[in-house]
């Protein structure tokens, strides 16, 4: 026997449509596997009489979103609207109604997800978020049921493919920020507006997801520290291979047991990372994703594939329909294993090892007083690099770990000297 579970779409573009077709190819296949099949009764779009696919029946667009969270007819709600007002209301009144939602929505996640995981629990039904992630790469379900019984105490990686591609042109092909930027626009892979992708908003919101399923406790995009691309300029990129370094943007959340009186803080940063060149991140290129996952008992683990586009968005998306509707047959549902809410442990408390570059005079002593700013603060100094002229010269520091807030005490030391003529970016080092 069949059940038939109908399905109400929020939102029809370009991952909207991709997941509506997909739904539409796979239909049969996946009512083959599951005795279920995915009924696509409703969609909501902002311009009903706008041309779509031919793969989609007319007669089921709407423009009023709360016809299709409040029809009896719908038994799943899928949201792919985007943004925070009015969609979280939306989302919390289908919860109510006791209809499972599925999203992609990573600020949504990333900013209110602890009241929407609430208010998924009180109603008993799911809340499924797979491709507000890292797209089609499946890293929430493993952490959420396979690593639930371990303890994680990091997860890092690559989340955002607009910048991993930026990155990667820079790197590898020689082009400047700007030429990057421009590429990337034009196939498509950054938006006309890129301020959340360069700036670190995008995968601010998504490392925050990560370490809230991670570590079991609430996350928000407000409680990571970031720091985008802009800025970063070619001569980086070459001193870093000169090192034997790539660059990449990372998302890294870190769970410390070493709190006052041995409490338990979380870092969670966006920052770009001068990373070893034999680490797997340094591998993934162009816009494909990547997530590392620390265990104590598993080990590393390392999860893989394109974090962007709307095939593999509607494949996630998918994929949570898909187990939403068996539990909605089977009448149960999973719960979001998050917890209280974290307490962030101070970006000047984190430790890193660093890189940066100076110009100075190129006198007497100079380096002796840059050596001594640095020892001050109680950085110690791994690798020095210089090269100058008569009159200036570029020096390259690679520091052993310090705290930000030694490095930073140094950094505005180093400001007050004459000879310090300019400090360029600073970046910490990954390992």
């Amino acid at each position: 026997m069949v059940n038939h579970v109908k399905i109400g779409l929020l939102g029809c573009g370009t991952v909207g449509e991709a997941f509506a077709e997909l739904l539409v190819e796979r239909r049969a296949a996946i009512e083959d596997v599951t005795g279920i099949s995915l009924d696509l009764v409703r969609i909501a779009v902002r311009n009903p009489d706008k041309p779509r696919s031919p793969k989609l029946d007319p007669n089921l667009f709407t423009g009023d979103p709360l016809d299709v969270v409040k029809a009896e007819d719908v038994d799943i709600v899928v949201e792919l609207i985007g943004g925070v007002t009015p969609v979280d209301e939306l989302v919390v009144t289908a919860l109510n109604s006791g209809k499972p939602v599925v999203t992609a929505n990573k600020q949504l996640i990333g900013s209110a997800g602890p009241e929407l995981f609430a208010a998924a629990d009180r109603a008993g039904v799911d809340l499924f978020f797979e491709a507000a992630a890292v797209a089609a790469v499946p890293i929430l379900r493993p952490i959420r049921e396979s690593l639930l019984g371990e303890d994680v105490t990091r997860v890092a990686g690559i989340v955002n493919g607009t910048t991993n591609f930026i990155l990667t042109r820079m790197m590898s092909d020689g082009l400047s920020f700007d030429e990057a930027l421009t590429n990337a626009q034009e196939l498509g892979l950054a938006e006309p507006d890129p301020t959340a992708d360069i700036e670190g908003d995008d995968a601010a919101s998504k490392v925050a997801i990560l370490a809230s399923l991670a570590f079991n406790r609430s996350v928000v995009a407000d409680d990571v520290a970031r720091e985008g691309i802009v800025g970063l300029d070619l001569e980086d990129f070459e001193l870093a291979a000169q090192f034997g370094f790539d660059i990449k943007l990372l998302a890294v959340a870190e769970r410390f047991t070493d709190g006052p009186e041995g409490s338990e803080q979380i870092g969670a940063q966006v920052f770009p990372a001068l990373i070893e060149r034999d680490h797997p991140l340094a591998s993934v290129r162009d816009s494909f994703n990547a997530v590392f996952v620390t265990t104590s008992a598993a080990g590393e683990l390392m999860f893989y594939g394109h974090g962007a586009g709307p095939r593999p968005s509607a494949s996630a998306i998918l994929g949570d329909v898909v187990a939403a509707a068996d539990h909605l047959h089977r009448g149960t549902h999973r719960r979001v294993p998050v917890g209280s809410p974290a307490a962030i442990r101070p970006t000047q408390d984190l430790v890193y090892s660093y890189y940066l570059r100076t110009e100075v005079d190129e006198a007497p002593g100079v380096l002796s007083q840059v050596t001594g700013a640095f020892a001050r603060h109680g950085v110690s100094i791994r690798k020095v690099d210089q090269h100058g002229s008569e009159s200036q010269a570029r020096v390259v520091f690679i520091t052993f770990p310090a705290t930000e807030r030694a490095l930073h005490g140094a950094l505005d030391e180093l400001r007050g000297l004459g000879h310090v003529r300019d400090i360029g970016r600073v970046l910490r080092i990954y390992k």
